[in-house]
């Protein structure tokens, strides 16, 4: 989720999103880069839109705060479009990164999906954005995996986990530390759509308002 500025003198169109991170597994180390991948893979693009009539290029502005003392009626009751809250666990009950619907601004990171620079933090803001996973999960042939393109897609063999692994089999599917953000996955936010009337600035995404309690693991 973030809120939309228009700089009209520097032709920008600025998505601007405060994400802040809690948990046993965070750090302020690890916010700062996620954030930092974040606004890189969203930024390197560098895509435009037309807003009035103007092309704009679209830039976002990212960045990560370590709040270990996050306490929920701050996450409840905040009314910024620009924060976000994600808690960061090196247990997951659901063994994934999450975030709470398309349009968010919450969600429950796994720690082992968000290092090494991976696309995870990426992907999930995709979701707080408004965006969704494409619909054809098979795209051999097509080349570059765009940033929604979720953990089992077919792809061409450059971009699965063993290039040499037959489609569909073990290796045989989309390594997500190959996804990139297209300028097709920027027109999907419909940035277009969005009204500078001066009295406010545009929100894109909404509130999910969701604090995440540790999740329990399960003596096996």
């Amino acid at each position: 989720m973030g809120e939309a500025e228009l700089n009209t003198s520097a032709h920008e169109l600025i998505i601007r999103s405060v994400l802040y991170f809690y948990g046993g597994a965070a750090d302020k180390t690890l916010a700062i880069q996620i954030a930092d991948d974040i606004g890189r893979a969203w930024n390197e693009p560098g895509s435009r839109t037309k807003i009035k009539g103007e092309w704009y290029t679209v830039r976002f502005d990212i960045e990560g705060r370590y709040h270990p003392d996050l306490q929920p009626a701050s996450v409840w009751h905040n009314t910024d479009p620009r924060l976000n809250f994600f808690r960061i666990e090196e247990y997951s009950q659901h063994d994934i990164s999450s975030v709470d619907g398309l349009g968010c601004n919450t969600g429950y990171f796994k720690l082992g999906n968000l290092l090494n620079h991976s696309t995870t933090a990426a992907h999930e803001y995709g979701h707080t954005l408004g965006l969704d996973h494409p619909k054809d999960l098979d795209i051999r042939g097509k080349g570059q995996p765009g940033i929604m393109y979720p953990r089992g897609t077919l792809c061409d063999p450059a971009y699965q986990y063993d290039p040499a692994a037959p489609a569909g089999g073990p290796g045989g599917t989309l390594n997500p530390f190959t996804r990139k953000v297209l300028d097709s996955d920027i027109a999907g936010l419909r940035l277009s759509r969005l009204t500078f009337d001066g009295k406010s600035l545009p929100i894109v995404g909404e509130f999910s308002s969701w604090y995440h309690e540790k999740h329990a693991e399960v003596a096996k």
